[in-house]
């Protein structure tokens, strides 16, 4: 027993000593890295501390709260929803058929100017409840076959939009392209027409990288159900944007996408008559079409989520920052000694 005792006794001192052999213990050797002992910068938050961090992150985050807002309300956005105002009234009790039929669709709405807006004016539609995320969406398309002529046959992924009814490819294949946007829109004021540039809309990368020069459309909408839009066969798919425009599927079920823009300027409550036709089925899955007139500010579109998200933050700095200020005046606590912290003492110290 009392050699067992010893044996163990012996090999417990000798793990400390890094040149003894180790006897059945499972202690690592010992090191600064293994025990944690590596210089390194270990902040003590006392109050002060942590108050001017709140403070600093306060005096940032509200200004630039304050500039993203103003530089938001600075847009000036028109937006007319107009699916339901485009059906007949006698038609709205069965809009799924009549926006099948051959019938004249055709429609003119108005849009008043509430401010000055400054050339470009961009022009988007922007459509709700439509899932362009969706996953057999999403993959249904060929990024090969729309960037080289070679690739006119990779259709495999195009499913159900891959061939033609008899036979041959569909060039651009696949849902995306099958479904593009084909409603469309003519400006006019005070009787004379606003001409919409739809150069420039489309990614450059698009236009240069993934639509081929070579590449022409082809058996394109020519079966039994026409999903959308109708691609001119004499144009490559370099020069035609709006399909580029469609085809960067949108992640969330409400998006706005470029259509063109107007390169005039227009007063405040001019009144613009758009004559617009009104071809696009939303109705069998109860979407809602808008058309959207907006300028841009430096930060681009309107949208005040990022103005309030910033003050938000900055907001609950302050307050933090005041309310630990409060504390520690009215209350304050005695702080502890840091030479009894564990990395101030030495490896040996107890």
């Amino acid at each position: 027993m009392s050699s067992h005792m010893a044996s163990s006794s012996n090999g417990g001192n000798g793990s400390g000593d890094s040149g003894a052999p180790r006897r059945n213990s499972k202690r690592p050797k010992y090191s600064k890295f293994t025990q944690q002992e590596l210089p390194a910068c270990k902040p003590i938050l006392t109050p002060r501390w942590v108050v001017s961090a709140f403070l600093i992150i306060a005096i940032v985050f509200i200004p630039i709260g304050i500039a993203c807002l103003l530089g938001s309300r600075d847009v000036v956005e028109v937006v007319k929803r107009y699916e339901t105002d485009c059906i007949p009234p006698e038609n709205r009790t069965s809009r799924v058929q009549y926006i099948q039929s051959s019938a004249n669709k055709t429609c003119t709405i108005s849009m008043t100017i509430p401010k000055n807006m400054k050339k470009p004016i961009y022009v988007y539609y922007q459509l709700d409840n439509f899932y362009q995320n969706h996953r057999r969406y999403v993959k249904s398309r060929s990024d090969k076959q729309l960037k080289s002529l070679g690739n006119e046959d990779d259709t495999s992924s195009c499913k159900p939009e891959d061939t033609a009814v008899g036979g041959g490819a569909i060039v651009p294949c696949g849902l995306i392209a099958w479904s593009m946007f084909n409603d469309t829109y003519n400006f006019s004021r005070l009787n004379q027409p606003l001409s919409v540039n739809k150069k420039g809309i489309a990614w450059k990368s698009d236009k240069q990288k993934r639509f081929g020069k070579d590449v022409f459309p082809k058996n394109f909408q020519r079966g039994g159900l026409q999903g959308g839009a109708i691609l001119n066969d004499t144009i490559p798919l370099s020069e035609q944007e709006d399909l580029m425009v469609w085809m960067r599927t949108a992640a969330l079920p409400t998006f706005r996408k470029l259509y063109g823009k107007i390169e005039v300027d227009l007063q405040a409550n001019d009144v613009i008559n758009v004559t617009l036709a009104n071809n696009y089925n939303t109705y069998s899955f109860n979407g809602k079409k808008k058309l959207v007139l907006s300028t841009t500010s430096w930060i681009g579109g309107r949208n005040d989520f990022l103005g309030i998200a910033y003050l938000t933050v900055g907001m609950i700095c302050l307050a933090l920052a005041m309310g630990f200020t409060v504390v520690y005046f009215i209350k304050p606590r005695r702080l502890g000694d840091p030479t009894f912290l564990s990395w101030n003492r030495g490896p040996g110290s107890q």
